[in-house]
């Protein structure tokens, strides 16, 4: 037997329950794989698939709970620091927060199987007001969902998995050669990445604030989440509030005969340099993002002020341009 599974014999559900909470904290713990492995041996009795289960889903919810109670001590910050060491900061709080103002608690339980989500949702569910005892419910449910996925999946594919395992004892250190370079070619194509969308050029929120003094025409765009707005409705003087899909599928009524200037709730402003980069291939040379975001024009104590909420309720039927039309007049 693989030494590897005979150490997940000797130590059972409570190696389960360990590298599943470590997981869910947001440490690169491979617990799937792990999972995968207690559903082979589950098969062939040498560990019981319900102890399992109940020890997987009990450190994922655990986990699950103290972002949760950190997020309502913490609120943003917290989802700040967990998208700063994140490889797709612009999914990390952006995305997640729009596919949770779309589909609300339901999203719990599909989080643990989509990128980006898993880690940020806890606290980004304690930011929206979700009461402790519903996120309960359905952290459960997910972590449970989660777990006894790749459980099964181990059990139904425990004779394919063994034969795998027993191919990678065999080849040895060059296959973990394999998996580290692999691994390190991915990491390096997702930072240059990430680097290519922080080389934007910025605007300054002194510049913005002069050109909004002196008069001059802007366009500025807020591309929050719902979820984001109603945890912080102010949001600049004037800004037009759009959403990613909404920037994607309308060109036509963006002015190119003016500043456009960009602005999210996102570290290093990610959001809006990936739909700066977007317009700039599209023809609007002069999209910029907001350098520090509506972070650093609160903290220039610049003026803010709420969305309409009429103009809000209307910007998920209305074509863009009409809502231009309206902001520009």
């Amino acid at each position: 037997m693989n030494d590897a599974l005979a150490f997940l014999v000797r130590h059972g559900p409570g190696f389960l329950f360990a590298a599943v909470f470590v997981e869910q904290l947001g440490l690169p713990v491979p617990a799937a794989l792990v999972l995968v492995a207690a559903g082979a041996l589950a098969a062939s009795s040498q560990m019981n698939w319900l102890a399992a289960l109940f020890a997987s889903a009990l450190g994922a919810l655990l986990a699950d709970l103290l972002w949760f109670q950190i997020g309502r001590v913490r609120g943003t910050r917290i989802l700040g620091f967990l998208c700063r060491i994140s490889l797709e900061p612009d999914s990390c709080i952006h995305r997640t927060a729009d596919v949770f103002s779309r589909y609300g608690p339901a999203t719990i339980l599909a989080a643990k199987f989509i990128p980006g989500l898993s880690l940020v949702m806890p606290p980004l569910a304690a930011i929206s007001n979700i009461s402790l005892r519903r996120f309960l419910l359905f952290d459960t449910l997910g972590s449970s969902l989660y777990a006894g996925s790749y459980l099964l999946l181990g059990l139904v594919f425990s004779h394919q998995l063994l034969q795998v395992l027993n191919i990678l004892s065999q080849v040895g250190l060059s296959a973990l050669a394999l998996l580290l370079s692999l691994l390190a070619v991915y990491l390096g194509f997702k930072y240059l990445k990430r680097q290519s969308r922080l080389r934007v050029p910025r605007i300054s929120v002194e510049d913005v604030h002069q050109k909004q003094e002196a008069g001059e025409p802007l366009l500025i765009v807020d591309l929050r989440s719902p979820a984001e707005l109603n945890h912080a409705p102010l949001a600049i003087r004037g800004a037009l509030h759009l959403q990613m899909d909404q920037l994607n599928s309308q060109f036509g009524g963006l002015p190119a005969d003016r500043d456009v200037v960009l602005y999210c709730a996102c570290p290093n402003e990610a959001a809006s340099a990936r739909a700066a980069l977007l317009l700039r291939k599209h023809g609007f040379p002069r999209a910029r993002p907001l350098a520090g975001g509506l972070d650093a024009w609160r903290q220039r104590n610049y003026p803010v002020a709420p969305l309409a909420t009429a103009l809000l309720a209307t910007q998920l039927q209305a074509p863009t341009a009409s809502l231009i039309n309206t902001q520009l007049q």
